[in-house]
């Protein structure tokens, strides 16, 4: 393994990747996309996956980027700022306020508007994982509140 991606690399066997709110190279999603192949590659990742994972999988349908390509990329021990100049070479070619328009729809998305399958799923993880009363107004507040950073 590359001393660079070692050196990068969270381990999420004690810590968690960064929120999804965070952006990486303009996007949100990214940064924690990033943590996980990281850790992934490193054998560091925990519970985590970088794929398949839906959240990733968000964020690399919107770019236009394959899971792999970015996996090779960060591999090669490449720190944010070279992740976040490969994303803009690499990504589908959009204007500003997409993008802008694309990270609001992510911060915003809501529980029900989501697939079928996804709401099915968080009907049971939300009592098991989250803390007891607190409530869980969009998507990103699951990982934030399981991650205690709300």
């Amino acid at each position: 393994m590359d001393k660079k991606l070692a050196r990068l690399a969270p381990d999420l066997t004690k810590g968690y990747p960064r929120s999804p709110r965070d952006t990486l190279g303009g996007f949100v999603i990214a940064a924690r996309s990033v943590d996980k192949c990281r850790a992934e590659l490193a054998g560091t990742q925990g519970e985590y996956t970088y794929q398949p994972c839906g959240l990733t999988s968000m964020f690399l349908d919107f770019a236009g980027i394959s899971a792999g390509a970015l996996r090779d990329f960060v591999a090669t021990g490449a720190d944010d700022q070279a992740v976040a100049a490969w994303i803009g070479e690499h990504a589908k070619v959009r204007d500003r306020l997409e993008i802008i328009r694309w990270n609001n729809r992510m911060r915003e998305l809501r529980l029900s508007d989501l697939p079928d399958d996804i709401q099915a799923m968080m009907e049971d993880y939300i009592p098991q994982n989250l803390p007891k009363h607190r409530p869980v107004y969009v998507f990103f507040d699951v990982y934030d509140l399981e991650e205690g950073r709300l």
